[in-house]
């Protein structure tokens, strides 16, 4: 039965074809056993009903028994005779079409709408920000007004600054992670260490990244694991940080508005020494990606020559876009919450994503005010008072040392292999640098927004070229500008370029199926990760049944974390070593860590030529470093 806004019944057939033409006018509400729809033809007055209107983005509510009587009566009441009830029949089945192509079309327009009643009126909320339309935008008709005028109201909050605000912070959230990213369950031989997979993923179960580390762990150990229960018990503490920090980071921008961001440190384990690992500022950071690249160094720093511990931190706060002094102001306020948990005999942080020279400067000259005494040095590169020179070259080269010991296994060398390298940071810079030197021809870079490739290669004067415009803060796509014969591709990755090796450089889970696919397709048989944990495990399952040979990150990129001891210790500063020497130091430990992945996987029944055997067997030898230590230090 039709009914008007506010209408009365009628009794004549001449009535029902004025009421059809009025509600050509105005708002019209179909009633239906219960169901209640608004309809909105043209501009028309307030209707009292809306009040009482689902939700628009909701499921449609059940009507109860009192609703079904009551539209029972009222259709009944207002339908006199049978005339009356065949005049009006065609007219109704016409309007529900209407309702139906009303809601199709405009479902997506308004997904961010639902309709709450606010102070005993209905108002149309953002779904993003919980708030309505007139807090949050400049309009002439507030929420008053017809319900067109509200639509018109929630469009142009939509469109503010405030509500895209909303919506970045939302996609940012650990809630949008979860359901965008569900958790990978990789099927594993034993149930002793599905069971370890199985307990972390109860106690943590939201925190995506961190559980697919620990699977990635658990899946090289299950062979360690089988020969020696007690390992379970230690992989159980061991996965467990001894200490989690998160905390508020409040500061001020240029314009005097105070913003706040959420910090994280993990010192995830100390058995072997004090924490080493990096901060990383970044909008998607969050507790879980800090626990994996926490666990991640863990292990790293277990291979490595010396003896440390894993630590990894940073903030969700973005430094794109800000002033020295807005980065200077939070990164004081970062340090405030943190200075006392650091040092040399405690933690001291290095580099990464979104931390470079400048962040690392008002890091140290904070936490020296704070702590009163000048104690050590933090681990960044080309600084007053760093120690060595080459700190931010340390881990590039280290990636492309260990892809030269790979290949002379094969009785191969890189000299006029072609190499794609994604990122564009200090790692992919240097790794280019270094392919260079080796005669290799790397032909790509890539960014946030895509990837450039140059059939010709880089060559040390593009490299510098590419430098300057990451220093501008312009775009790669510039380099196609000057470079004719190179080409920019939005919205792409690299990894369906051919190639010999590729070196992922960007950060985790770059590399999907599909791209490891492509990257199979494109003639990839190495390839070295210079991102922690680069590939989902969709990914290294299609690279292991290709043959790729992959070099592990905590294997390959422990360069970092042998130029930062070398800096610490000061060797470099006594032994007044020049770039070759140190290139040689570098060397030496990154065959050193080879070898040790290599034993440990042999050790354990893996061959050589198997394209887990890096894998597994640096996973061995850093874990079975670390349970030693746990061991003799009993339950601590």
């Amino acid at each position: 039965m039709l009914l008007p806004s506010g209408g009365v019944g009628m009794n004549s057939a001449m009535d029902d074809i004025n009421l059809i033409q009025q509600a050509q006018r105005h708002h019209l509400v179909v009633r239906e056993l219960g169901e209640e729809i608004d309809l909105e033809i043209g501009h028309g007055d307030d209707d009292p009903s809306f009040a009482n209107t689902p939700l628009i983005s909701g499921p449609p509510r059940e009507p109860s028994a009192e609703e079904h009587d009551e539209a029972k009566n009222l259709m009944v009441s207002q339908l006199p005779s049978e005339d009356q009830d065949m005049s009006k029949a065609q007219p109704v089945k016409r309007k529900k079409k209407v309702v139906k192509r009303w809601r199709e079309e405009w479902a997506d327009t308004y997904k961010w709408a639902y309709v709450d009643v606010k102070d005993g009126t209905a108002r149309i909320f953002c779904s993003v920000c919980r708030e309505y339309g007139r807090k949050h935008r400049r309009n002439p008709y507030g929420n008053e007004g017809s319900r067109n005028m509200q639509m018109s109201a929630l469009e142009e909050h939509n469109n503010s600054l405030l509500h895209k605000e909303a919506l970045r912070l939302q996609i940012a959230s650990k809630d949008k992670i979860i359901v965008d990213k569900p958790i990978y369950v990789k099927a594993l031989m034993s149930k002793t260490a599905g069971s370890i997979v199985e307990a972390a993923l109860k106690r943590d179960p939201h925190e995506a990244e961190f559980i697919q580390s620990v699977q990635e762990a658990v899946h090289g150990l299950e062979r360690v694991i089988a020969k020696n229960a007690h390992y379970v018990n230690i992989m159980e503490r061991l996965l467990e940080p001894e200490r989690m920090l998160l905390f508020r980071v409040p500061w001020v921008d240029d314009r005097g508005e105070t913003h706040v961001n959420r910090g994280f440190r993990v010192h995830f384990n100390q058995a072997l020494g004090p924490c080493r690992g990096g901060i990383r500022f970044h909008p998607s950071m969050n507790l879980s990606i800090a626990k994996f690249l926490g666990f991640e160094q863990t292990l790293k720093n277990a291979l490595s020559p010396y003896k440390l511990g894993g630590a990894a931190g940073g903030s969700d706060f973005d430094p794109k876009g800000k002033s020295d002094n807005e980065i200077m102001r939070f990164c004081q306020s970062f340090m405030n919450e943190i200075f006392r948990y650091l040092g040399p005999d405690k933690d001291l942080p290095s580099e990464e994503m979104g931390v470079g020279t400048r962040e690392m400067g008002y890091l140290f000259g904070q936490y020296r005010r704070l702590a009163g005494h000048f104690q050590g040095s933090f681990t960044g590169p080309r600084i007053f008072w760093s120690g060595s020179s080459l700190r931010t070259e340390a881990t590039g080269y280290g990636l492309v040392f260990f892809a030269q010991l790979m290949l002379a296994d094969m009785n191969k060398e890189l000299k006029g292999l072609r190499c794609v390298v994604s990122g564009s940071g200090k790692i992919a810079m240097h790794v280019l640098e270094k392919l260079i030197a080796y005669g290799a021809l790397p032909v790509t870079v890539s960014d946030s927004k895509g990837f450039l490739v140059d059939d010709e290669g880089f060559d040390y004067m593009k490299i510098s070229f590419l430098r300057d415009i990451k220093a501008q803060h312009r775009s790669l796509r510039d380099y196609s500008k000057t470079y004719a014969r190179s080409k920019y591709y939005d919205e792409a990755k690299p990894w369906n370029e051919r190639c010999d090796v590729a070196f992922p450089c960007a950060s985790q889970n770059e590399i999907d199926q599909s791209d490891a696919i492509n990257l199979v397709n494109s003639g990839c048989r190495i390839l070295v990760e210079g991102s922690n944990m680069p590939c989902t495990p969709e990914a290294v399952e299609v690279l292991r049944k290709a043959n790729v040979l992959i070099a592990p990150a905590m294997a390959a990129g422990a360069g970092g974390v042998v130029a930062g001891e070398l800096e610490l210790n000061h060797e470099c500063n006594l032994m007044h070593w020049s770039p070759e020497d140190f290139e040689s130091k570098l060397q030496e430990a990154m065959k050193q860590i080879y070898q040790r992945a290599l034993k440990g996987a042999s050790d354990f029944g893996y061959q050589k030529e198997s394209p887990e055997a890096l894998v597994h067997g640096a996973a061995i030898s850093a874990f079975l470093t670390i349970a030693q230590a746990m061991t003799d230090q009993g339950c601590v």
